[in-house]
């Protein structure tokens, strides 16, 4: 596929994300629309690091530095989605916990319902 069409299919689901979080009135839309935002960003970083028909980012001693750098996919994009996955299942569990708690409280995952009520 050519990349112009994936980075727009990127945006394509960071807007449904924006769209859930924006438009929506139940938490726990508003957290899978967090958790769908979370997933295209990952994915627009592992497309920026990647080549077509690239190596692995692992170089022996045989291999010539000037064509491996050049043909090598990027590895620190990888690395950054490692650490932001990790990142985003600590913000989902923080956030299901949170949502738990005003649940057991109000009664409604609603967020104008939870507004009106006053305690």
């Amino acid at each position: 596929m050519e990349t112009n069409l994936l980075y727009f299919l990127v945006l394509v689901l960071f807007s449904i994300g924006l769209f859930a979080v924006f438009a929506m009135k139940n938490l726990i839309k508003i957290i899978i629309g967090l958790a769908i935002m979370d997933y295209a960003v990952n994915l627009f970083f592992v497309l920026l690091g990647y080549r077509k028909g690239g190596l692995a980012p692992i170089m022996d001693g045989k291999m010539d530095p000037l064509f491996f750098s050049r043909n090598a996919v990027d590895p620190l994009p990888q690395a950054l989605v490692l650490t932001s996955i990790v990142i985003g299942l600590a913000l989902t569990a923080l956030l299901t916990a949170f949502v738990l708690r005003l649940y057991e409280k109000y009664g409604t995952f609603d967020i104008s319902k939870i507004r009106r009520l006053k305690g």
